[in-house]
């Protein structure tokens, strides 16, 4: 076997191993009996060990050094593996496996410190986490991750090119004209809301035809629950779950859709790929895009929402909305709220503004863990009027620092400015789109979104993939052209 044959036989086994561990991270948040929480610590920590010891193997130097690759993708593997190696080679595997033992312990002491907003449970915790994190960064930083910049290192590891920097301008740019037109729709009178309960079960059956709508491959994929909706997995089994509360259906159905555009993605790349480090999403912001694009542009249309109307009337009866226009401004209405995760597309992005800001104040060493909810309390009552009114609605609503993604919030605005791209080029070349999701079918959308940005995986650097995709390099001014048009025609403003 020549030397790129044998590197890639051996980063086959890694990126099945991984899949493996990121298994152990799904049963986890969804089945795992609770009082298997520091045994499954345990469980990460020994994967984690052996994981670590396969990315720093000395003999990926040596077949790095002789490997010739017989084509582009070879090319591309290649990088791919010298960057990893690049960065775990940095991280001692001692520190690898305390950070997996760790936040795999500090997501149940999280759950728990939510569910009693307990926030002094949860902070020396999240203080070890945030430690451990600064030393990975540290650690990365000084083998010339990230340009040297411990927390731009931590963002390379979900955003391979991007910075604080370059994020910090994009939310720059961002900011005013989302700020100006929140402002003028909340001025504006507030579309009817849903005013009744509706049981878990009819919840969740319409989740699954949403689904379904949008294309999801039931024989590779299922729906479970989980306190914080997430995907996992890929090649041939992703997963996705939601959460179900009574009185906000939206949240089931919207989560469900947004965690079918990552799930769809790692099913859609090209088998070509699979177990090799081309065979996953190439970046949190193109994954982040395709989500978004599922649950907004998609889900969140008019057209969408006159099927899904239909849909909720069937499962419901009376829902307390008298046409699909009421029920269209109803999904789309802007209000006051705490929850990122249950935020109308125009003012999501200034929620990921502030844990942005957050975050890199206490990676930096200038925002105490001690101080977090002060500053967060803080930062929300100027930034969105009001005060928060309990930590789970505050600085533990959020499992991501629990499970150490610091580093990740900005890739959920980067995410919606690519699907902004993403949405104009697809209309474009879609004219008639709007017609199959008024018969309950995303599927030409799903169908032009594979052939253009799924199926590549990692085979292209992220801005690559979307410049192709769209013809123009990314830009935020599509997503902000398109949330004009969409929200002061909807408020008639």
């Amino acid at each position: 076997m020549t030397a790129f044959e044998d590197l890639m036989e051996f980063q086959h086994t890694t990126e099945a191993l991984s899949l493996v561990a990121e298994r152990l991270g799904w049963d986890q948040e969804t089945v795992m009996p609770r009082g298997a929480t520091e045994q499954r610590s345990e469980e990460m920590a020994a994967m984690e060990g052996v994981l670590h010891a396969r990315r720093t193997d000395p003999r990926l130097a040596d077949w790095l050094d002789g490997a010739e690759a017989p084509d582009a993708a070879g090319v591309r593997a290649i990088a791919l593996i010298r960057h990893a190696l690049l960065r775990n080679a940095a991280v001692p595997a001692t520190l690898a496996e305390e950070i997996a033992r760790t936040t795999s312990l500090a997501q149940g002491i999280w759950a728990e410190a939510r569910a009693t907003n307990d926030v002094a449970h949860f902070l020396p915790t999240l203080k070890r986490v945030v430690a451990l994190r600064r030393e990975e960064g540290e650690a990365m930083a000084a083998a010339g991750v990230g340009g040297g910049d411990t927390y731009d290192a931590l963002i390379d590891g979900y955003e391979p090119g991007a910075s604080a920097a370059s994020l910090a301008a994009m939310f720059g740019a961002m900011r005013p004209r989302l700020v100006a037109l929140r402002e003028a729709v909340l001025g504006a009178p507030t579309p009817k809301a849903l005013s009744r309960s509706f049981d878990a079960d009819g919840q969740l059956a319409l989740a699954r035809r949403a689904a379904t709508a949008f294309g999801y491959d039931w024989t590779r994929g299922r729906l479970d629950l989980a306190v914080h909706p997430f995907s996992s997995g890929g090649v041939n089994d992703s997963r996705i779950t939601t959460r179900v509360v009574e009185t906000e259906p939206f949240n089931c159905l919207y989560s469900t859709i947004h965690e079918v555009g990552h799930s769809s993605y790692e099913l859609a790349i090209d088998a070509a790929h699979h177990f090799t480090p081309l065979g996953h999403g190439v970046s949190m912001g193109v994954h982040e895009s395709q989500s978004r694009i599922y649950e907004n542009q998609l889900g969140r249309s008019r057209a969408f929402t006159g099927w899904l109307f239909t849909q909720m009337q069937t499962q419901f009866g009376d829902i307390g909305l008298a046409d699909a226009d009421a029920f269209y401004a109803a999904v789309n209405a802007v209000r006051p709220g705490y929850i990122r995760t249950e935020a109308d597309e125009l003012q999501y992005n200034l929620h990921v503004m502030l844990r942005f800001d957050l975050e890199r104040a206490m990676i930096a060493g200038t925002l105490a863990v001690e101080d977090l909810e002060e500053a967060w309390n803080a930062r929300f009552l100027a930034d969105f009027g009001f005060a928060v009114d309990k930590p789970a609605h505050g600085v533990l609503q959020d499992v991501h620092w629990s499970v150490g993604a610091i580093g990740y919030f900005a890739t959920y605005s980067l995410g919606n400015v690519y699907a902004g791209c993403l949405n104009q080029a697809m209309r474009q070349a879609l004219p008639d789109l709007d017609a199959s999701l008024a018969e309950g079918s995303a599927r030409p959308a799903t169908a032009w979104l594979r052939e253009n940005v799924q199926r590549h995986g990692s085979l292209l650097p992220p801005t690559e993939i979307i410049a192709r995709a769209c013809g123009h390099a990314p830009s935020e001014a599509p997503l902000l052209d398109y949330l004009e048009g969409k929200f002061r025609g909807l408020y008639a403003l």
